[in-house]
């Protein structure tokens, strides 16, 4: 069974919850009245990302079951949908974490706190996440979750279609000088995994720092299915198969070109994957 699905690019208001959450519901109305059943918004939608300390941060930040996450809650049971949305968690060991939820009409499904931090805005106070094999079912489709930084290893996204996922979103805050891995890491990470894959970015400019959009929708061949190649607000929309993402067997000419995404891999042979290396650049 096909399911469409939405991706939100928008501006977020820096540490002002209630604004953005105006704004998801927005949103959420406008792709539910379109036929989408679960809609992907972008990094830290509820909070923004740009804080200066951890105290500020955490000030911001909410438990999961804040009353943001209950306020998305109450959207996705009204308006029986699925969604998305980014935030800062307060952790029952007082760590912040740089989350998202997904959030189904019997309210919410799944949480991941991201796994790979950059020195980068709120990502510096922020605590790694553990759980790289975050899917969830929702209806028929499977979905992996990741954030940002997490797409530049390889191993976050084969993690996810390990565990089944059908579709990967990835919530980001790309700023200026992620051109290029928002135009080709999605793509790469969709045909290597035969998943479906969704980046979704914010736009705007937040103390000082501007961020670029180009948001996307590919399918499990490495091709663009929706796009916003540009930092303007937009919606992007697409109806994906969940049996196309579950065959991994790949077959181009019977009994003489054929391949296994997974059967062919040979995990034996990647020791070194799965060792902490030493910074070799001090």
């Amino acid at each position: 069974m096909s399911v469409k699905v939405a991706g939100v690019q928008m501006d977020i208001a820096f540490a002002n919850a209630d604004s953005n959450l105006e704004r998801i519901h927005s949103r959420l109305k406008e792709t539910t009245s379109s036929g989408a059943t679960l809609t992907v918004f972008p990094e830290c939608t509820i909070t923004g990302y740009c804080f200066e300390s951890f105290d500020e941060a955490f000030n911001h930040a909410e438990d999961f079951g804040g009353s943001s996450i209950a306020r998305v809650c109450e959207m996705c049971a009204d308006l029986g949908t699925s969604a998305i949305v980014g935030f800062l968690e307060r952790g029952d060991d007082k760590q912040l974490y740089n989350s998202i939820a997904l959030v189904t009409p019997a309210c919410v499904l799944g949480r991941y706190r991201k796994i790979h931090l950059p020195f980068l805005g709120v990502d510096r106070f922020t605590t790694s996440g553990s759980h790289a094999d975050a899917v969830f079912g929702v209806d028929d489709l499977q979905v992996g979750l990741n954030i940002c930084y997490d797409s530049s290893f390889p191993e976050a996204a084969r993690s996810l279609a390990l565990a089944g996922a059908d579709l990967i979103a990835l919530p980001t805050n790309w700023p200026p000088g992620s051109g290029r891995v928002a135009d080709f890491i999605p793509n790469a990470r969709a045909l290597e995994n035969n998943v479906y894959y969704m980046s979704v970015n914010r736009i705007g400019t937040e103390r000082g720092f501007e961020f670029i959009g180009k948001s996307k929708i590919c399918d499990p061949k490495g091709g663009i299915l929706a796009s916003a190649d540009h930092a303007e607000e937009a919606i992007l929309y697409a109806t994906i198969d969940p049996d196309e993402a579950r065959q991994k067997h790949l077959v181009a000419v019977p009994g003489q070109h054929e391949v296994h995404r997974f059967k062919d891999r040979h995990p034996s042979t990647y020791g070194l994957l799965t060792k902490t290396m030493k910074d070799s650049n001090g």
